[in-house]
């Protein structure tokens, strides 16, 4: 299947400039062309034979720019999928300015978090789409209320977080990559806090064991140091109840924090803090591709064979540690 993408440009209501935009490439299945269709136009058009495309959202890691997943988008773009990526710069913090997924930091606080979205971009992205649904050459071809949230770390967060019907009725399953919910302590929750999650649609945990930053960043939720799946097995045993059997929790072997960004931006990540990946990651990734496209096939989709090819991943490949689903 050929993947072609385009980009586009969306404001914040309400948010003041320069921090107010979002920058989206936009991936979908598209139609092959000849050499010279392609020299005589910059679009290429959609694949209306494969439509309505379910759309998956992916949300960044601090810092890392959404070129660095580009790989995943194409595989899961090839697979049937229209996948949008987003760059947005935004002063979080007085005097500092980061790439960011859009966290919305006063929603994630007690008494408040899961009363509204943590996120100040999802609402904007998710509005983008249905301009993307009325012109444009995705036109007329989205499945609008098959929208699967994803991410890595912080943007990992935030998709699984916010993946409530009751916020987000559109939405329907949720993937992350490097991410638990734990609270953290400078917003007044107690050590050891895990935040429950909304456990109510399909949702897909993946994380290494070799996750430095995690281990590194242990301080911040007010429990030991050093290890890289405690955050993650805690999040799994205690923020989500399941009962449905389409909840996953897949430990990777040797991989680490950023092992799903590639290439990885060494001058702007906190690689620095992140273990050494001890597995090859090019093999890591092709099965981070296969077991995300696998759960979206499966529970998104609905595509004959999928869950077999996810149970088959999950049982069969020696970089998988261990996994669990309820």
């Amino acid at each position: 299947m050929t993947v072609r993408a385009y980009f586009e440009v969306t404001k914040i209501p309400n948010f003041q400039p320069p921090f107010d935009t979002i920058f989206l490439k936009v991936f979908y299945p598209a139609v092959s062309v000849s050499t010279e269709e392609a020299k005589r136009s910059l679009s290429v058009p959609a694949d209306a034979a494969k439509a309505p495309f379910p759309v998956v959202i992916l949300f960044n890691g601090y810092n890392c720019e959404a070129f660095v997943y580009q790989w995943l988008a194409e595989n899961l773009a090839q697979r049937g999928l229209v996948v949008v990526t987003f760059n947005f710069v935004a002063e979080e913090f007085a005097g500092s300015v980061n790439l960011s997924p859009g966290g919305d930091f006063a929603a994630s606080k007690p008494d408040i978090y899961g009363t509204k979205p943590t996120s100040v971009t999802l609402s904007t992205l998710l509005f983008k789409l249905e301009q993307l649904q009325a012109q444009g050459v995705l036109a007329g071809l989205l499945d609008l209320q098959s929208i699967v949230l994803g991410g890595h770390s912080a943007g990992g967060r935030i998709a699984i977080e916010n993946a409530n019907p009751e916020l987000f009725s559109q939405v329907v399953a949720s993937f992350g990559y490097g991410v638990h919910s734990m609270g953290y302590i400078m917003q007044g929750y107690p050590p050891g806090t895990v935040l429950p999650l909304p456990d109510k649609l399909p949702m897909l945990l993946l994380a290494g064991t070799n996750d430095g930053v995690i281990a590194n960043n242990s301080e911040m939720y007010g429990i030991e140091s050093g290890d890289a799946t405690t955050p993650v097995m805690r999040t799994w045993n205690e923020a989500i109840t399941g009962g449905r059997n389409d909840n996953y929790v897949v430990l990777l072997e040797g991989a680490n924090h950023f092992t799903i960004a590639h290439p990885l931006d060494s001058t702007t990540a906190r690689n620095s803090v992140d273990f050494p990946a001890t597995q090859p990651v090019d093999s890591i990734r092709w099965l981070i591709a296969e077991t995300i496209g696998s759960f979206i096939g499966a529970y998104v989709q609905k595509q004959d064979g999928a869950f077999e090819s996810l149970q088959q991943h999950l049982h069969d490949n020696s970089l998988v540690n261990s996994w669990h689903c309820k």
